[in-house]
């Protein structure tokens, strides 16, 4: 079988990751926006969701050709709207080519009419599938210095990046300028400014220059991108030189998209076999804490609980002896806020400055990049880092003066882990009681306590597969660490009290290195 040549303005159906091919149009990617390194792509404008992405060519297959295959495998609303917009645009074009027939030139003659077709890389004349100001897509198209990171399609109903089965390539996706008739884009959590709801696609700013600052009544602030997809792909990497102490579940993530990102990443872990990849994807090899503070401008660390944090810091060949005056330490670590205090203390007293930005999330959303950022302390470290925020998730929220980042962040994990605790023990009970454990997690699923987080946690328990996503370790610390906040502030935490309790079980257990969502296996030994 001949190989099917795609060209701009085909229409196509484009499949990203697990999720269902979706009607779109190749089209011309703005002037700035350079193409993905690596396998040939396309860049595709989605029907019924006016997004684009950049999309391989194996994952393209021709609309016409593929229309009723594609119709009856898909059946959900937003598909059919948007297969219904793919059938007005054609009428419309049709319209338009009839019109142009009519007229003919000056000699009577007819213009050929143009139908719409699979175009092969030898045809020239595309004015009646393209705008006019469409250029073709070719493979000297200049290639990028770093990789272009998955944001959201809403039409795809993504709530994390898709392409986890795919990690050497990813899309770049771009909202249209085109303002939504309720003001606000529909299924992203980033903050249209705007200047991004009026300005054309085409001339976008880098997003480092594009950020939105949103000031709340608890004197919290939100930096999101300015785009309604809170895109990576077209992040300006800081010139800084970049550090980061720490390669673990979290830790590994975000370095690696801080290097597809382009920064200049200089890394350093306990165990420094771990640095290897990295060192392969490009990073630079630091011996010790010490030297990697010493040769960069700002320094992550990322690593288990308050003791290794304060060791890396104050122990042989630590941090405090790579500050200097404005050098910039970020502490990623869940901890409680008197070692942030600490930790704060001993950086701005060499003259350092320092900001805590624990994230919430997991390894698969730090894989993916889409973390949730909480930071304090030094306000002007926190914009410094904004690309590198950028690049590491989809939203950072700077909470005021240091300790306050790691005090919501125990909240939160306190509120995760008890909540997981919750639905182990309701899984347990639906055995114990005759109840279909599959059938309770349907219900679950349809009811409003629906999530993500529900369903695979659920799955991954029926399944027996109990791969450590956060360890079950760690958030039994979070709750020991809320706990204590909570006494220090004369506030009962029952709830999470009795959560403990059976998290501490579970390690009793061997459960300590496997995914939060063991604790499952405490209720049924």
């Amino acid at each position: 079988m001949a190989t099917v040549h795609l060209r701009i303005g085909d229409l196509v159906w484009g499949k990203l990751g697990r999720y269902p091919p979706w009607p779109g149009k190749i089209v011309s990617p703005p002037k700035d926006l350079k193409k993905p390194r690596g396998k040939k792509c396309h860049f595709v404008k989605f029907f019924g969701t006016e997004d684009h992405a950049w999309i391989k060519v194996e994952q393209l297959k021709p609309y016409h050709a593929h229309k009723e295959e594609m119709i009856k495998i898909n059946k959900g609303k937003r598909f059919q709207q948007a297969v219904d917009a793919v059938e007005d645009f054609l009428k419309k074009s049709k319209g338009k080519e009839q019109n142009f027939e009519g007229k003919g030139d000056s000699k009577g003659k007819k213009t050929p009419k143009k139908p719409l077709k699979i175009l092969d890389e030898d045809d020239e004349d595309l004015s009646a599938l393209r705008d006019p100001s469409e250029k073709d897509l070719t493979d000297s198209d200049p290639e990028p210095s770093t990789i272009e990171r998955l944001g959201a399609v809403p039409g795809f109903k993504w709530e994390s990046s898709p392409l986890k089965d795919d990690p050497h390539f990813h899309h770049f996706l771009l909202s249209q300028s085109e303002k939504p008739k309720n003001d606000k884009p529909a299924a992203f959590s980033g903050v249209l400014s705007h200047r991004a709801w009026h300005s054309p696609a085409s001339s976008m700013e880098p997003i480092s220059k594009r950020l939105k600052i949103i000031e709340e009544e608890s004197a919290s602030t939100s930096i999101q991108a300015a785009d309604s997809t809170a895109i990576n792909g077209s992040i300006t990497p800081t010139d800084k030189r970049i550090g980061f102490l720490g390669l673990g579940l979290m830790g590994s993530g975000i370095v690696s998209n801080l290097l597809k990102m382009g920064h200049v990443v200089t890394v350093w872990n306990r165990t420094a076999e771990k640095c290897d990849l990295f060192i392969q994807e490009g990073a630079r090899l630091g011996r010790t804490p010490a030297e990697v503070v010493s040769m960069c401008d700002i320094t992550f660390s990322c690593v288990s609980d308050p003791k290794a944090a304060r060791d890396l810091v104050m122990g042989p060949s630590g941090v405090l002896q790579g500050i200097r005056p404005g050098k910039c330490y970020v502490e990623m670590s869940t901890v409680d806020p008197q070692t942030i205090t600490e930790l704060s203390q001993v950086i701005t007293s060499r003259g350092g400055r320092f900001l805590e930005s624990p994230v919430a999330g997991s390894q698969q959303l730090s894989n993916d990049g889409m973390l949730v950022i909480l930071a304090a302390g030094d306000r002007t470290v926190y914009e410094d880092c904004s690309s590198c925020f950028q690049a590491m998730g989809k939203t950072s929220f700077f909470l005021g003066e240091a300790g306050n980042a790691a005090k919501m962040m125990l909240i939160l994990n306190m509120v995760q882990g008890s909540f997981m605790a919750t639905i182990a023990e309701g899984l347990t009970l639906a055995q114990a009681t005759g109840q279909s454990q599959q059938t309770f997690l349907d219900i679950l699923c349809q009811g409003q306590m629906a999530s993500t987080f529900v369903d695979q946690k659920c799955q991954n328990i029926l399944q027996g597969n109990f791969k450590p996503d956060y360890y079950l370790k760690h958030i039994q610390k979070d709750l020991r660490l809320a706990i204590s906040m909570g006494d220090m502030a004369n506030h009962p935490t029952p709830m999470a009290a009795a959560a403990n309790e059976v998290y501490k079980r579970a390690k009793a257990l061997d459960q300590s290195d496997n995914d939060i969502s063991a604790v499952y296996r405490a209720y049924i030994h």
